[in-house]
């Protein structure tokens, strides 16, 4: 992540407020900003606002410039422009807050004291905290998103498996039921051909054991009409 070294506002020329980073300190950063900020383009009615940048080395200068009131930075290369330029924005919006339009006619450095200290602040917050970019931030939510997604998913998933098992074993216990059912049939089927069976098994031996104890009574009555037994 890219750092902010160096962070001013002006108006015009007249620096306001400054503020060096412990990188800038001791360098020429103030003197090439100045220099910048007096190379910006002339402004005019309707084409005062501007958003720039220079390359000076190693490092770039970023300005934003809106209704009179310049707010530049040097950050290093590898900060990019999104992260500095909503750093600009951010002090920019800070400054009119705190001053309003004491800023179109203050001496130079006339709010240093105060607001040295929240660029101070807000150059440490958007060179070391990942939250300040927004678009990085945004991307971060919508992972979070997707993650939780992806595990809801995975969950759906998860439980249209054990939905799925489940439909199997409620089919397993059909079909073992059907198979019950028909194995039931079949013995009571069984059953009831061995009932049978055993009724006219049950039958013919009487019907065989009668007819033995006929001709048995017949041949010692002498005859079939049972003559000699008959009362």
């Amino acid at each position: 992540m890219g750092k902010i070294e160096y962070a001013v506002v002006a108006r015009g020329v007249v620096v306001l407020a400054e503020h060096y980073g412990a990188a800038a300190a001791g360098g020429n950063a103030g003197a090439v900003a100045r220099q910048v900020l007096e190379r910006l383009p002339a402004g005019g009615a309707g084409g005062d606002d501007c958003n720039i940048s220079y390359t000076q080395d190693l490092h770039v200068f970023h300005v934003k410039r809106t209704d009179g009131l310049t707010a530049l930075c040097m950050a290093d290369d590898a900060a990019g422009r999104r992260v500095p330029f909503a750093f600009l924005e951010d002090i920019n919006g800070r400054f009119v807050k705190a001053y309003g339009r004491t800023a179109l006619t203050a001496l130079a450095y006339a709010m240093n004291d105060e607001f040295s200290r929240v660029l101070a602040q807000q150059m440490d917050y958007y060179s070391n905290d990942a939250s300040a970019d927004r678009i990085n931030r945004m991307r971060g939510e919508i992972d979070q998103v997707r993650s939780v997604m992806i595990d809801n998913i995975d969950r759906v998933l998860e439980r249209g498996d054990r939905l799925e098992l489940l439909v199997d074993k409620t089919a397993t216990m059909q079909g073992d039921t059907m198979r019950f059912k028909r194995q039931a049939r079949r013995f009571r089927n069984t059953m009831w051909w061995r009932n049978v069976k055993l009724t006219l098994c049950s039958a013919a031996e009487i019907f065989i054991l009668s007819v033995i104890v006929y001709l048995v009574l017949a041949y010692m009555c002498h005859g079939f009409t049972l003559p000699s037994c008959a009362p």
